[in-house]
């Protein structure tokens, strides 16, 4: 329960700051480049950073699960 609220205090302290900060920029990386929201582009990160975080911990809880099942019971 408590990790829920944490994680909806920090989604609504970033949408604020996006608001807040809704200037255009160029974003470039190597040969692309486009303009957009910097409140769009602190979203998209935000979402990046929860998805990489849900793939890591999935799969640790998944290798943990396994570890439980092959372990032999006395």
């Amino acid at each position: 329960m408590i990790t829920i609220v944490l994680v909806l205090i920090i989604i609504a302290v970033v949408t604020i700051f996006s608001i807040q900060n809704a200037a255009p920029i160029t974003v470039s990386f190597l040969f692309w480049s486009f303009k957009a929201s910097q409140a769009i582009i602190i979203f998209l990160s935000m979402l990046a950073g929860i998805l990489v975080t849900s793939v890591i911990l999935f799969s640790r809880n998944i290798k943990r699960s396994m570890k439980k099942q092959n372990k032999p019971s006395n």
